[in-house]
């Protein structure tokens, strides 16, 4: 997938989640997606090494 179709993807995909939130709920949201991203980063790193 190109770059601008990737970002594009990205864009929808949040604006989708992000949809009839709360600003409660999007904090919560975003604490949880920024915890998943540091999960993954580190089970990546520790694997591939």
């Amino acid at each position: 997938m190109p770059n601008c179709e990737f970002v594009t993807f990205i864009s929808i995909l949040a604006c989708s989640i992000a949809k009839d939130k709360s600003p409660e709920e999007l904090a919560t949201l975003s604490a949880i997606f920024v915890q998943l991203r540091r999960y993954i980063s580190n089970t990546c790193n520790f694997r591939c090494k």
